[in-house]
């Protein structure tokens, strides 16, 4: 099995709460701390960032939907 069937396994494009989502990005961080950390991310990458406007994202919602989850993928890779 390569390294890209052995990522997409690990991650499958679903559904993810932003808390886990972050947490996977930045495993040695406090969650709030990880949450902080991808907003930024997000915030900073203007491609991404619109990409997900584009998609429905809103600031204050608590899950990213599938489509929104893959956009995160494209952009910053999986964690």
């Amino acid at each position: 099995m390569n390294t890209k069937e052995t990522l997409t396994e690990e991650w499958p494009l679903r559904p993810y709460y932003k808390r886990d989502l972050a947490i996977a990005y930045a495993p040695d961080i406090t969650p709030a701390s990880a949450l902080n950390r991808l907003a930024l991310w997000i915030h900073h990458n203007a491609a991404l960032h619109e990409a997900l406007l584009l998609a429905g994202y809103q600031v204050r919602q608590r899950m990213f939907t599938s489509l929104q989850v893959e956009l995160i993928f494209r952009y910053l890779g999986r964690p």
